[in-house]
């Protein structure tokens, strides 16, 4: 597949886009219901004790402080010291070529696959901030329940599953776009909806906005803004602007889209079933040999979309207060406050009360979605070993 380098300044917005066939990315009918401004008055924003020594604690404290969590941390206490925060199996798997680290996720090139292990590491202000017990699992495994309930939406590039942390994917021509779909005007970065809306645009990725949205309210219909992988952030594209730079063809940016639409309908669907509301996400997908398109990467996991607490959310918003949110924003605040994350060129350790806290509330999402319990691996052995061993007897079986 061709690849163009994307521009490194946000491109222009056209006016609504609509392609014959397809669905329109215009929600100008929309009648929002309240003119307040919004305002962020977020748990995160306190310390993390002092939240919980509140006696009149909110409704997500109850949830995250419930019985099973006492069971947990003792796992996850005991993994702190055996977590994944690097790996390096072209020395120890036979066949496996070249590797590539992704913020997250380290892939291996085995030939006809892809060896994708989803490692501990959590990433934010464009580097690792530390390494989170489990994490790789919890994401994986949260990947693979909705890669197999999806089926019925798109094909997925998933080969075989030979250890907690790792997938073997089908190889791909990976579309250089990820598919971002919103249901709700939020966010806090430069390429938010809410931020870019409280600017003053209504004309968005091809998406036309109305007057009067405030912070965290529902959209009358869900929305794409895709954006295009530059090396050092991603930018916001219209629809017309992806097929015009040659990043798709309009066929495939169709397809891929109504698939993303569908999957994310679905997944808002699951998730207010289990009582969360799913706010955003993003998609990717690649062609496969015979030309479908597939589903890759993750799928609704706590790094690539966000969840809130669906029964306060009503009233909250009512309120002006920020919805019940289970995020690493108390521990992106805690580096904020003791250090210069983007400057200094060493960052100190995260407390282990709060990386405890937050792998704690990965485990939680993943259970409260998949409403199944979380089993941390039995043994003590290094969990680079395990690894090695497991993928080597999987591509073995392979061939």
């Amino acid at each position: 597949m061709k690849t163009l380098n994307p521009p490194k300044t946000p491109l222009s917005i056209n006016q609504r886009v609509l392609f014959p066939g397809t669905f329109s990315a215009s929600i100008s009918s929309f009648q929002p219901n309240s003119t307040r401004s919004g305002r962020r008055i977020s748990f995160s924003s306190r310390s993390l004790k002092s939240e919980y020594n509140n006696p009149e604690k909110s409704s997500l404290d109850s949830l995250l402080d419930s019985g099973r969590k006492e069971g947990v941390l003792g796992a996850i206490k005991g993994g702190l010291s055996n977590c994944l925060s690097e790996t390096n199996l072209h020395l120890t798997v036979p066949g496996l070529k070249s590797k590539t680290r992704g913020k997250v996720r380290d892939i291996y090139d085995g030939g006809e696959y892809l060896v994708l292990v989803t490692t501990d590491r959590q990433s934010a202000f464009d580097r690792v901030l530390a390494s989170i017990p489990f994490k790789g699992q919890v994401l994986n495994e949260t990947s693979l329940w909705w890669f197999d309930r999806t089926l019925h939406i798109t094909p997925n590039a998933v080969v075989s599953v030979p250890d907690k942390n790792v997938t073997i994917a089908k190889k791909c021509s990976v579309f250089p776009v990820e598919f971002v779909v919103r249901g709700y005007v939020t966010g806090s970065t430069d390429t938010s909806l809410w931020t870019v809306y409280n600017k003053g645009v209504r004309n968005y990725c091809g998406n036309a906005l109305p007057e009067g949205l405030v912070k965290n309210q529902k959209l009358q219909n869900n929305i794409i803004t895709p954006t295009t992988k530059a090396e050092d952030h991603d930018v916001p594209v219209t629809p017309e602007e992806i097929i015009e730079l040659g990043l798709m063809t309009e066929a495939e940016y169709c397809e891929a889209s109504k698939k993303a639409l569908s999957l994310f309908e679905f997944g808002q669907h699951v998730a207010l079933e289990h009582g969360l509301i799913l706010v955003d996400t993003k998609y990717e997908f690649g062609k496969g040999s015979d030309g479908s398109i597939l589903l890759i990467d993750e799928v609704h996991t706590p790094d690539s979309s966000r969840y809130w607490i669906g029964h306060s959310y009503e009233e909250r918003f009512q309120n002006g207060l920020e919805p019940e949110n289970v995020d690493k924003e108390f521990l992106r605040l805690w580096f904020k406050n003791h250090c210069n994350p983007y400057e200094d060129e060493v960052l100190p350790d995260a407390p282990e009360e709060l990386v405890s806290e937050l792998a704690w509330r990965y485990i939680f999402l993943y259970e409260t979605i998949t409403k199944s319990e979380f089993k941390p691996p039995l043994t003590e052995e290094p969990v680079h070993d395990r690894i090695s061993r497991n993928v080597e007897l999987a591509l073995s079986s392979l061939k």
